[in-house]
C-alpha cells in the first residue's frame, strides 16, 4: 500500500498532538488489542464506489466500575469496561436501509454505489479522536496522514450524536475540510460557519421545546419544579430558556442541577447531586439531556424504591435505554417528548428480517444479537454459534430495541440521503459540461460537497421536506409519550399528546389526560406544587425569604371576596352586593326598610292607629261630658290641646313605617318632636296651674299674674315655639335626608333617613326631656294636693313612664343598626304616649263612664268637707279656693 501524505505542516503537526495525546505509538498500538479489539472497537464496512463515515455510540463506559484512566491499563482486560447500548443499533440499522434504498434507485446515483464505515464513538475524547483518526488514515492504520487507501473514496462523515462528540471531532476533520454532518440535538453553537464551516446539523430546531414543557406544567398546574440538564452549552441554553418561560407562568425552579458530561462514576453521583434531587420537595422533574450525558442519571436510581417522582424527559435522553430491566422502575409513569414524524415506508419490515445469516460479514450485528438474545458469553471463541438465529427484533423487549424508527435513527435516514442528493446534484452538473468520460474525473473530492451541500433539499419517502440549510430549517414537533413499567416485564411508550409549535396559539399543545398512567402510588394527577392552592375565598400570603410559589392561604376579610384559586388579593364587593359565607362571590343585597307588609311594620301600624282612635274616643268623651266638674278641672283647653297632641303623636309615628322619603325624612323628626312638645308644654301647663291653684298668695304679689287663665296657653306656646325654632334652624342647617346603608347588615341595604345633624337630633330630644323633666319635679312636688280636683299624681305617674321610656330609649337607640333603630323609636314613642294618656286620661273615663255619680257638685262639696277636716283653718280656706280655681 502506497502512502498518501497531506503536505500541509500545520496539520501534520495538529495530528503529531493529537498522537501524544492518545498514546499511541504507531501500528503496534493495534497490535495491543487485537485480540479485544472486534468487542470494543469493531469496525464495519460496506464496499462502495462513494463511502461515507459513521459513528456511533453503540457501546458504553460501565459508570458503576471504572473511571476512564482505568480503561487503559490493561489491554487484556479492556473488554470487560465495556457494554452494549442495545437500543442505539437501530440506527445503524438505518443507515444501512437508506443505503440499501439509495443502491436500488436507478435515478438518483445511476452507476454509483454508496458505501459506508460504522465506527464506535465513547465517552472519552481519546477513543473518540481514535475512531476518527482510524477513518482518516485508513482501516487499521493509526498513523497520521497516512491513508492506505488506494483510492480516496471518503465524501462525508456523519456522526456527533452530542454536542460534545462533534466539537471533539469537528477539531480533526475540519483540518481537512471534510463535511462533517451531526445528526444529534440541534445546537445553537454550531451555526457559527466561521468557527465550524465544515459542520452542518440535520437535526430540527429545538428552540420550542421549552415552550412545550411548560405547557405540560401550565396545563397540570404544576408550579414546583425541579430541573436537570447536562453541564454544557446546550443546558445552560435550555435553563435560561426554561426559567424565563416557567416565571412568566408562575412556575417556579425548585432546584437546578447540572450534571457534567465527563463525570461517569455511580458513586460519585450517588454522593453529590442524586441524595439533593431526591430528597428535593419537587415531585415534578424536567430532564434535559442525552443519553450520553445523563447515563449516570439511569444508574444513580435505587430500582428496587421507587421514588413518588414525575419525569419530563426531553428527546434525546431514551428512557428506555438501560441494562437491567428493574431500573425502568422509578420512571413508571414518566412523560417523554419525543420528535413527531411520519413513517419511513419499508422499514419495519426492513427490521423484521435482519439476522446475522442475512448480513454474515458484520461483526457488529453477531456481537449484538449475542447480547440481545443472552447468548452464552465466550468470548475466546468469536466464531461459535449464534444463537436465535431465526428470531426477530420484533420480539425484543423495548429496553433493547424498539421497532418504532426513533428520532436519531430519523436524522440519521435523512442524512444518507442528504449526502446522497448532493452527489447526484454534483453529477448532474459534471455531466452537462462535458461528456461521461474516466470515473476517476467524476469521484469528487470531499471539500468539493460544501457548496452543494449547504443547499441540498429534498422530499423524503415519508413525505416531509428536508433542508440542509440550517436557517429553513422548521422546528421540530414533539409527541408526547407516557413510559409505562409492567410488572409482568413488559414496558411500552404510549402516545398521550402532542406538541407542535408552529399551529396557532391554543392549538399547539394538545394532551389526553384520561389515558395517561402515573407512578405506583396513586391514579390521580400528581400534586407539582410547593404550597397547595388557596381555594376561593381566600388570599395567597408570601412566605419570607421563598419563591413566589410557596405561600400560605388567609381567608378574605369582611366584605371581600376572592373568585378565582391562588387570587393575590382580595375584592371589595360593589355597594350593592356582599360576599357570600364563603366569600367566593358577591351577592345582591336585600333593600331592606320597615315595611308595612312586614309584621313588626304590620304590628307598629295597627298600634299606632288603634292608639290614635282611642285618643280620639277620649276626646269625644271629654267634650260630651264637658261641662262636668272633672272635666273642668284643670283647664279644658288644655286637656283637649293635650289630647289632640297626643292623637298626633301615635300618628306620626306612621312616618317612620314605610321607604324613606325626602319628604318623610324631613317630617317624621320635626314633626315628632313639635307634636311631644307640645303635648309636654301641656302637661307642664297643667302642673303650673295646680301648683298655683293651691298656693297662699299675698295680695299685690307678682305671682298675682300668672293665675290669670291665658297664663297656661302662653306656656304652651312659648315652649312649643321654641321647639319650632330649634327643628326650623335643623332644617335649614343640616336637614334629615334619605341614604342607603350597605354596611350595617351584611347581605341588606338599609334605607333609612340619615339625622344630618346628629347634635340637632339630640338637641330637640334633650329639649323634651328638659320640659318633661321639669313637670315630673312639680307634679312630684304637688302629688299631696287635694286630687278630686287636680291631676297632680297621675301627672307624675305619666311623666315617670314617660322619662323612663326616652332614657332607656337613647342606649337601645345607639346600640341598634338598620330597621332595628326606627321599630325602637316608634316603640318609644307609642310607649310614652300611651303612657300620657293611660295615666292621665284613663282613670278620669273611668269615673265619667263608670261613676257617674262621683262627677256631681254635691258629691265633690261632700268629699271635699270630708277632707278639709284635715286641714286648719288657713289651708282649708286656701284649698277651698284653690278648688274654684282649677274649674277656672
Amino acid at each position: 500500500m502506497l502512502p498518501h501524505i497531506h503536505k500541509n505542516p500545520s496539520q501534520l503537526f495538529s495530528f503529531l498532538l493529537i498522537c501524544l495525546l492518545l498514546h499511541l505509538p504507531g501500528s503496534g498500538h493495534r497490535s495491543e488489542k487485537t485480540r479485544c479489539f472486534h468487542q470494543i472497537n469493531p469496525i464495519v464496512s460496506q464496499d462502495g464506489d462513494l463511502e461515507i463515515g459513521i459513528f456511533l455510540p453503540l457501546f458504553s463506559v460501565e459508570v458503576n466500575n471504572m473511571t476512564g484512566a482505568e480503561l487503559f491499563k490493561s489491554p487484556n482486560k479492556a473488554c470487560k469496561p465495556y457494554q452494549w447500548m442495545h437500543k442505539n443499533y437501530q440506527q445503524a440499522l438505518a443507515l444501512v436501509f437508506a443505503v440499501e434504498e439509495i443502491n436500488r434507485d436507478p435515478k438518483l446515483l445511476p452507476n454509483i454505489s454508496l458505501g459506508f464505515h460504522i465506527y464506535n464513538t465513547y465517552h472519552s475524547d481519546e477513543r473518540t479522536l481514535e475512531s476518527s483518526l482510524l477513518w482518516l488514515s485508513g482501516q487499521g492504520q493509526l498513523i497520521p496522514n497516512y491513508s492506505c487507501r488506494e483510492q480516496d473514496k471518503a465524501v462525508a462523515v456523519i456522526g456527533g450524536v452530542t454536542s460534545a462528540l462533534s466539537l471533539q471531532m469537528g477539531t480533526l476533520l475540519d483540518l481537512y475540510k471534510v463535511p462533517q454532518i451531526s445528526y444529534g440535538p440541534f445546537d445553537s453553537i454550531f451555526t457559527d460557519k466561521v468557527q465550524f464551516p465544515s459542520l452542518y446539523q440535520m437535526a430540527p430546531k429545538d428552540t420550542s421545546l421549552y415552550r412545550g414543557v411548560v405547557c405540560l406544567m401550565v396545563y397540570f398546574e404544576w408550579n414546583w419544579i425541579g430541573l436537570i440538564a447536562s453541564d454544557d452549552m446546550r443546558g445552560e441554553e435550555f435553563l435560561w430558556e426554561m426559567r424565563g418561560a416557567m416565571t412568566k407562568n408562575s412556575v417556579c425552579v425548585s432546584f437546578a442541577e447540572k450534571i457534567p458530561v465527563s463525570e461517569r462514576r455511580h458513586t460519585e453521583s450517588q454522593e453529590n447531586f442524586m441524595p439533593r434531587i431526591l430528597a428535593s420537595s419537587a415531585n415534578v422533574i424536567v430532564v434535559h439531556g442525552d443519553t450520553d450525558s445523563l447515563m449516570i442519571l439511569r444508574y444513580s436510581q435505587i430500582p428496587l424504591l421507587p421514588t413518588r417522582k414525575v419525569w419530563i424527559v426531553t428527546p434525546h435522553w431514551d428512557i428506555t435505554m438501560r441494562h437491567l430491566y428493574v431500573e425502568g422502575l422509578p420512571f413508571h409513569g414518566a412523560l417523554t417528548f419525543s420528535y413527531l414524524t411520519n413513517e419511513i415506508p419499508g422499514f419495519k419490515t426492513f427490521l423484521r428480517r435482519v439476522t446475522p445469516s442475512k448480513y454474515p460479514d458484520d461483526i457488529l450485528l453477531k456481537e449484538f444479537w449475542r447480547s440481545a438474545f443472552s447468548c452464552a458469553d465466550q468470548p475466546d471463541n468469536p466464531d461459535q454459534d449464534i444463537c436465535s438465529l431465526n428470531a426477530s427484533l420484533e420480539i425484543l423487549p423495548l429496553c433493547f430495541f424498539d421497532m418504532t424508527m426513533s428520532g436519531l435513527s430519523y436524522t440519521i435516514y435523512n442524512t444518507v440521503y442528504a449526502v446522497a442528493w448532493t452527489l447526484h446534484e454534483m453529477f448532474r452538473r459534471k455531466s452537462e459540461k462535458r461528456s461521461m468520460g474516466d470515473e476517476d474525473h467524476l469521484v469528487p473530492h470531499s471539500w468539493q460537497l460544501h457548496s452543494t451541500l449547504k443547499n441540498t433539499q429534498f422530499k423524503n419517502s415519508a413525505g416531509d421536506q428536508v433542508f440542509v440549510d440550517e436557517n429553513r430549517r422548521s422546528e421540530a414537533q414533539y409527541a408526547i409519550m407516557n413510559y409505562v413499567f409492567f410488572p409482568n416485564e413488559t414496558e411500552a411508550l404510549l402516545k398521550v399528546g402532542q406538541f407542535v409549535p408552529e399551529t396557532p396559539l391554543g392549538q399547539d399543545f394538545t394532551i389526553c389526560e384520561d389515558v395517561i398512567v402515573w407512578g405506583w402510588w396513586d391514579s390521580k394527577v400528581p400534586c407539582g406544587v410547593c404550597s397547595d392552592s388557596c381555594e376561593p375565598g381566600f388570599r395567597k400570603s408570601p412566605l419570607e425569604g421563598e419563591p413566589a410559589c410557596c405561600f400560605d392561604c388567609l381567608p378574605c376579610p369582611e366584605r371581600e371576596i376572592s373568585s378565582q384559586k391562588d387570587a393575590e388579593q382580595c375584592m371589595k364587593c360593589p355597594e350593592d352586593e356582599y360576599p357570600n359565607k364563603q366569600r367566593d362571590r358577591c351577592l345582591p343585597k336585600l333593600v331592606n326598610f320597615l315595611n308595612v307588609k312586614d309584621p313588626w311594620g304590620m304590628t307598629l301600624a295597627f298600634l299606632a292607629i288603634s292608639f290614635s282612635l282611642l285618643t280620639a274616643l277620649v276626646l269625644g268623651v271629654f267634650v260630651k261630658f264637658q261641662d262636668t266638674p272633672i272635666v273642668r278641672a284643670n283647664n279644658r283647653t288644655l286637656s283637649y290641646t293635650l289630647l289632640i297632641s297626643l292623637a298626633f303623636c301615635f300618628l306620626c309615628s306612621l312616618l317612620f313605617i314605610g321607604q324613606p322619603t325626602a319628604a318623610t325624612c324631613l317630617l317624621r323628626q320635626t314633626v315628632f318632636a313639635v307634636v311631644f312638645t307640645v303635648a309636654v308644654s301641656s302637661i307642664l301647663a297643667k302642673t303650673i296651674i295646680v301648683v298655683l291653684a293651691f298656693r297662699v298668695i299675698r295680695p299685690g304679689s307678682s305671682i298675682q299674674m300668672f293665675r290669670h287663665p291665658r297664663v297656661s296657653n302662653y306656656v304652651v306656646l312659648v315652649c312649643s315655639g321654641m321647639q319650632v325654632i330649634f327643628c326650623g334652624i335643623w332644617l335649614g342647617t343640616s336637614p334629615p335626608f334619605p341614604e342607603a346603608d350597605a354596611h350595617s347588615e351584611s347581605g341588606h341595604i338599609i334605607l333609612r333617613c340619615n339625622e344630618g345633624s346628629a347634635f340637632a337630633f339630640y338637641c330637640i330630644l334633650g329639649y323634651m326631656g328638659f320640659l318633661a323633666l321639669g313637670s315630673f319635679t312639680i307634679a312630684f312636688l304637688a302629688r299631696n294636693l287635694p286630687d278630686i280636683f287636680n291631676e297632680a299624681k297621675f301627672i307624675t305617674f305619666s311623666m315617670l313612664v314617660f322619662c323612663s321610656v326616652w332614657a332607656s330609649f337613647l342606649p337601645t337607640y345607639q346600640s341598634t343598626k338598620g330597621k332595628a333603630m326606627v321599630i325602637v323609636e316608634i316603640f318609644s314613642i307609642l310607649a310614652s304616649s300611651a303612657g300620657l294618656l293611660g295615666c292621665i286620661f284613663i282613670p278620669k273615663c273611668y269615673v265619667i263612664l263608670l261613676k257617674p255619680d262621683q262627677n256631681t257638685e254635691k258629691q265633690i262639696k261632700n268629699h271635699w268637707h270630708s277632707r278639709g277636716k284635715i286641714f286648719s283653718g288657713a289651708n282649708a280656706n286656701t284649698s277651698s279656693s284653690g278648688n274654684n280655681r282649677l274649674e277656672e
